[in-house]
């Protein structure tokens, strides 16, 4: 019996010799793990801390700001590319167009029409083209142009001439008001980008909008009405709007807009924007 006995216990015994010990469980085991997997401890550790770094590096900084461009001249087609993208209006058919006129015109033909409709800003797009001042109709006199400019607040686009057959003119806001210094105006509706000139010297029209140079968009007062600065005024009117100059501006990078720099006047119309329903309610 005891033989026995004692025959099992050596069997026992070499068993849990044989076995794997505790001590090496994967469970209880903080070095072994990571060796199986092919990784160090201390790898568990920094994923975490790159993933953070990959996030932060994921997030583009911020976009450069706008280069002052040094020449501001659009050309037709790139108004008519621009009006594409952003409205479904037909630019063929330009006559359509003109029927947004509520009056005639001494300056503005269906191609003129056509290229001015292209670069109007989004705001007044599909709006009745209102005449609200012309010398033809109202007087010969900058301050009836400045009193007639409150009847339309809001964008409004002055359209002038020279004997010579140019056409010329601006993209600003109404009313204008008047300042009792040489002082600049900003174009706080419309924004820079929508402020432009624009003429017909060249053969075909052309506008030129704000470089970034400066803010010298507008000036208003009793004795004259100007446009951009740096250099000279890109145009300039006088009280009796009977003689006008134009020349380079670094506001809007433009050169002279007229036939000559100094010039008399044919005629002044300025155009405000007004919804069909508003326009007939009136």
């Amino acid at each position: 019996m005891h033989a026995l006995k004692d025959k099992v216990s050596q069997k026992l015994s070499n068993l849990f010799a044989d076995s794997p010990s505790q001590s090496a469980s994967p469970r209880h085991s903080l070095t072994d793990s990571p060796k199986a997997s092919g990784k160090s401890f201390t790898s568990y550790f920094s994923f975490g801390a790159r993933n953070e770094n990959e996030d932060t590096e994921s997030e583009s900084p911020p976009p450069p700001p706008p280069p002052i461009r040094t020449d501001s001249y659009e050309s037709v087609e790139n108004c008519k590319k621009n009006q594409a993208s952003s409205t479904t209006v037909g630019n063929d058919d330009y006559e359509g167009e003109m029927k947004e006129l509520t009056e005639s015109s001494a300056f503005i033909s269906p191609d003129l029409c056509e290229f001015l409709h292209a670069c109007l800003p989004n705001i007044v797009r599909g709006c009745k083209w209102v005449l609200v001042y012309s010398t033809l109709k109202h007087g010969i006199s900058l301050r009836t142009l400045l009193r007639k400019s409150a009847e339309l607040p809001g964008p409004c686009l002055l359209v002038a001439g020279d004997k010579q057959g140019a056409v010329f003119g601006a993209m600003l806001e109404c009313p204008l008001t008047t300042t009792p210094k040489r002082k600049y105006q900003a174009c706080l509706l419309l924004g820079t980008s929508q402020t432009f000139l624009f003429t017909t010297i060249y053969g075909q029209p052309r506008i030129f909008r704000p470089t970034g140079a400066n803010r010298y968009y507008y000036m208003c007062m009793n004795e004259f009405l100007a446009f951009g600065g740096g250099g000279s005024f890109a145009l300039c009117l006088d009280e009796d709007l009977l003689k006008a100059t134009s020349g380079p501006s670094e506001t809007f990078g433009n050169e002279c807009l007229a036939s000559s720099a100094e010039f008399e006047l044919k005629n002044v119309e300025l155009w405000g924007f007004a919804h069909a329903s508003q326009y007939l309610s009136s």
